[in-house]
């Protein structure tokens, strides 16, 4: 398996993606400046967490229209699996991967902190190694976070089965209290209609070693390379 995680100016959780994809592939993603409008033929893009562009615009706004976007577009239509990790989330609505915006938390401030989400989806290539229902923990870091359609999309989105991750407090339930930035319907990940395509906001990467807390998002990079190996 080769992936490719895509380096925006500002971007700063490609490194702790990259460090996580080695852990599970067993060798160095390549790292891919957005600048360069080729891409090497790999079998899973990843776009990070961070502020591209200072997060200027809108969020993700500008590194939509990086050159390397273009090809990642390209490859995701024509089922090369891309995985976007919050600011890459924000990225994928804005190249119309997946739909929605993401806006700015409910609570008008940045949100930095461990959640519980539970798996609404586990049989994709992304979540396999996960169960139907369980309740990993994971980081969030983000001020724009706010998940947002409109209701049909929303209605859309669940009945296809197509909401990867929600946010939900310990016992399993979707609060308000345990959503960190008002999303709609507690959303915290999506999946496009073909099921190559998965954004979400909170970070597998930051809880893919014991010496970050936790190991729940290493079940999400295993899953890739069972899945596409």
């Amino acid at each position: 398996m080769n992936a490719a995680v895509i380096v925006f100016p500002g971007s700063n959780c490609d490194r702790d993606v990259a460090t996580a994809l080695e852990q599970a592939m067993g060798k160095k993603p390549i790292m891919a400046w957005h600048g360069n409008a080729d891409l090497p033929q790999v079998d899973l893009v990843v776009l990070p967490g961070g502020f591209s562009y200072g997060d200027y615009l809108r969020c993700g706004a500008m590194a939509a229209q990086s050159p390397v976007m273009r090809e990642v577009v390209a490859r995701a239509k024509s089922g090369t699996p891309v995985l976007g990790i919050c600011n890459g989330f924000q990225v994928l609505t804005e190249t119309g991967l997946l739909p929605g915006a993401l806006m700015r938390n409910a609570s008008l401030k940045f949100v930095c902190r461990d959640v519980t989400l539970r798996v609404e989806a586990a049989n994709t290539k992304f979540t396999s190694h996960y169960a139907p229902g369980s309740l990993p923990r994971m980081t969030v870091a983000h001020g724009d976070g706010n998940y947002f359609a409109d209701a049909a999309t929303l209605d859309e989105l669940e009945q296809s089965g197509r909401v990867a991750f929600r946010y939900v407090d310990d016992a399993g339930q979707a609060t308000p209290e345990a959503n960190p930035n008002g999303s709609a319907r507690s959303i915290a990940g999506i999946l496009n209609a073909a099921g190559n395509v998965l954004g979400m906001m909170p970070h597998p990467e930051r809880h893919a070693d014991p010496l970050l807390g936790g190991t729940d998002g290493k079940a999400l990079f295993s899953s890739l390379v069972q899945a596409l190996s």
